[in-house]
């Protein structure tokens, strides 16, 4: 057994196994350590399985020692091989355990009470949000780089034609060639603000949104809703004014669809109740306050009236 050359965990388990034998005292933690690889071994079998278990490790072993040994102190040879089967054991396990965390658990980053800064293997900076959560795969960068996200975070994606970069968010995801990109979960509302570059957001149930700089999608807290909102800059004020480019409804009630509406174009609505919870699937695209609830009264059948400046009545 000299011979064979082990890894500094394997030096480890067999230094427990070389105190023991020589009754040196083990540490407390040594001990906990060997107790939950047995009660980790054992759980699963029954006695005749490990009976038997012990019986073939320990014909597999004699040819380790001398046979003047084994005939002088049959007792003492039982004890030191089952020991040494023991830690075989133990290898195995602790050399899966490690084997595993080294080569394929996924990486996990959460920021607890601040922004975190986590820099990918392809170069990519991604700032976490406080309670923010990050999960990278061994594999990433592969061909298509994946991550998963929980919470809030900017994206500064590394360039890359070949290997585009998806964001796996609550239900919705985020596909990107390079760019820059923030990513925003707030219960059921989502949405994705694009600094620079372009980006594609997949969501259950709409069509693939495309946006450019300065653009946002959100489903404003809806499901099977998607949004484009433009942010232009004002001359006098130079701050990005918002401005709602695009609305797609598939299969929402008309009372989420008039609460969307009524909250983004400042508006008030009055429709009759019978249809607030009909539903109905629709796409708002490029129209005027005034042609999009024309068109909402044509989908529902009902007329439209307009009242003063910003209330609007749908009736029969």
């Amino acid at each position: 057994m000299k011979n064979l050359k082990y890894k500094d965990i394997e030096a480890f388990v067999f230094r427990l196994w070389q105190r023991e034998v020589s009754e040196e005292k083990i540490s407390e933690k040594e001990t906990e350590v060997l107790q939950q690889w047995k009660i980790e071994v054992e759980k699963n079998l029954d006695r005749d399985h490990m009976r038997e278990s012990k019986k073939r490790v320990l014909f597999t072993l004699e040819s380790y020692f001398p046979q003047a040994a084994i005939i002088s102190h049959p007792n003492s040879f039982r004890k030191y091989t089952y020991q040494i089967a023991a830690s075989i054991l133990l290898l195995m396990t602790l050399g899966g355990v490690f084997t595993y965390h080294t080569f394929f658990k996924s990486d996990v980053y959460f920021a607890k009470s601040g922004n975190q800064r986590v820099f990918l293997a392809d170069g990519s900076l991604v700032t976490l949000f406080p309670g923010a959560e990050l999960t990278v795969e061994k594999s990433f960068p592969a061909d298509t780089r994946v991550v998963e996200l929980k919470g809030d975070a900017i994206f500064t994606v590394a360039k890359s034609k070949k290997h585009p970069f998806i964001v796996k968010a609550d239900g919705f995801s985020t596909k990107v060639l390079g760019t820059v990109f923030k990513i925003t979960q707030s219960g059921r509302e989502k949405a994705v603000d694009l600094y620079e570059g372009k980006v594609a957001v997949s969501y259950t149930g709409v069509p693939v949104t495309y946006l450019k700089p300065h653009q946002k999608w959100t489903n404003f807290g809806v499901s099977r809703t998607a949004a484009i909102i433009s942010f232009k800059m004002e001359n006098k004020s130079k701050k990005y004014l918002p401005s709602l480019l695009s609305l797609s409804f598939n299969d929402v009630t008309v009372r989420e669809v008039a609460e969307i509406f009524q909250k983004n174009y400042n508006i008030s609505i009055i429709y009759p109740k019978e249809v607030a919870d009909k539903k109905i699937t629709a796409d708002f695209t490029g129209g005027s306050t005034d042609e999009n609830i024309e068109a909402l009264a044509f989908i529902l059948g009902l007329d439209v009236k307009k009242e003063k400046e910003t209330t609007y009545i749908l009736k029969k």
